[in-house]
């Protein structure tokens, strides 16, 4: 099964939903955050484009390991993590768009038989790869409706 054409537009444009809600904010605003337990606006952006690395790894070993198992994801526990926190916004959204370029590439050039290749992902089960494509497009999406939401806080809304 290829990917559909709904999965292939979210891939190509979904990403730029983060420049759109974040378009008018300062640096400042962007690394505000309301509540000092969770993350705001900037260690969400850290996080979608420090996974994107991670994911591009996983369809890696995807290719070229029979099923392979996936633990739960932890950010903090991703000693790359750290360093997309010391970037700057900017950077962070041109880093999510050259990975993006790189994933589309990536998953258009792959055989039918390789996006049937599966992986175990701790919660969901066996996974093809159509299917962890999917997920990440969901991850991503729920990270997006979090900073949308942080932007609309009266809190950054003000000063």
């Amino acid at each position: 099964m290829p990917l559909t054409i709904s999965a292939l537009s979210r891939l190509r444009h979904q990403h730029q939903t983060i420049r759109e809600l974040t378009g008018g904010l300062n640096d400042e605003r962007i690394r505000r955050r309301p509540d000092p337990e969770k993350w705001g606006i900037f260690e969400n952006v850290a996080h979608l484009a420090c996974y994107h690395g991670v994911f591009h790894l996983r369809l890696e070993r995807i290719a070229t390991e029979e099923s392979p198992v996936f633990g739960r994801y932890v950010a903090e526990a991703d000693p790359d993590f750290p360093g997309y926190l010391q970037r700057p916004a900017t950077a962070l959204l041109d880093h999510i768009d050259t990975r993006r370029s790189a994933l589309l590439i990536q998953l258009e050039g792959m055989t039918e038989n390789h996006l049937r290749r599966t992986a175990l992902h701790p919660q969901f089960g066996l996974l093809d790869v159509v299917q962890w494509t999917e997920f990440f497009l969901l991850h991503e999406a729920h990270h997006l409706y979090t900073i949308f939401r942080l932007v609309r806080q009266p809190d950054l809304n003000r000063g």
